[in-house]
């Protein structure tokens, strides 16, 4: 299993939206993911940005990824702290770091920064897939970015962020996945659940994977625990277990594709042997 969803922070190198007295005031290594991932039958994880708030986080990653190979196999970079380079330097960036994706984060699609929206179109021309993390109608958005890109890979995290359930009707949210799913090139992250459906009994969050992964189709579907989010409400273990309930209506073969085929093909991950029965954090890492 690949866990398409983690991050790695420093707290001397940034990250101002990390409070004083919050779970996640500290530092988190490539250590710490190792060993939170022991038994689970991990074979590698993406990594994602965790809005550092300046460009070198773009460096950062894949230093980390080099590296720790057998952990991180792929990361996703912070498309909005690109938005001062311009297309020309952007692709160069691009060349140099070689992203597996790059994050589009905000409030709306609107909301993000236009100079890192007016940037997509470089990532479809280099094969870099766009990933969105917004908080209102970033399923929607997605479908329209790919629509709009032939040949783009969006991917959408945490479902698209639909409201907890205990709060909110999903009615509309089922409806936009209906309708993302037309658009080939959008893909779906199933993660952040155990924070974002936090008091939500297990089954009603299950039948939110199914529906995404019977409209999307397991080719199209992937998996994380977004850790170490997930830690203000329970272990990355659980975080996976969870987004892995609303699985149980697939066959076997539409499994192995959410819990690793489509992450290698969105992401373009190397080929590798990959039996999904072990973990491979053998190395020593520690990024203190």
């Amino acid at each position: 299993m690949i866990d398409c969803h983690v991050h790695l922070w420093d707290l001397d190198q940034g990250y101002p939206w990390i409070r004083p007295g919050s779970p996640y005031h500290r530092t988190f290594t490539a250590d710490d993911l190792a060993a939170s991932g022991a038994g689970l039958g991990l074979t590698g994880a993406i990594l994602v940005e965790a809005s550092r708030g300046d460009r070198a986080e773009n460096v950062l990653l894949p230093d980390l990824r080099l590296r720790h190979p057998g952990l991180l196999l792929g990361h996703v970079g912070n498309l909005n702290a690109c938005a001062g380079l311009g297309p020309a330097r952007f692709a160069e960036l691009l060349a140099r770091t070689r992203p597996n994706g790059m994050r589009l984060g905000g409030a709306s699609w609107e909301a993000t920064p236009p100079g890192a929206r007016a940037l997509v179109p470089v990532l479809a021309r280099h094969g870099v897939a766009l990933e969105v993390n917004l908080h209102h109608a970033a399923v929607p958005a997605a479908a329209e970015a790919a629509a709009r890109h032939p040949g783009l890979t969006v991917i959408v995290d945490h479902l698209g962020n639909p409201a907890n359930l205990a709060a909110a009707d999903p009615g509309e949210w089922r409806e936009q996945v209906r309708r993302a799913a037309r658009v080939s090139g959008v893909f779906m992250k199933i993660s952040g659940l155990l924070t974002q459906q936090h008091g939500v009994p297990e089954e009603r969050v299950a039948a939110l994977v199914a529906h995404a992964a019977g409209e999307f189709g397991p080719g199209r579907c992937m998996i994380g625990s977004d850790w170490p989010i997930c830690l203000a409400r329970g272990s990355r273990a659980a975080s996976l277990r969870l987004a892995r309930r609303g699985l149980a209506g697939l066959d076997a073969a539409g499994r192995r594709l959410v819990l690793s085929g489509t992450a290698r093909r969105a992401y373009g991950l190397m080929p590798q042997v990959d039996n999904d029965r072990g973990p491979c954090f053998d190395a020593s890492v520690d990024d203190r």
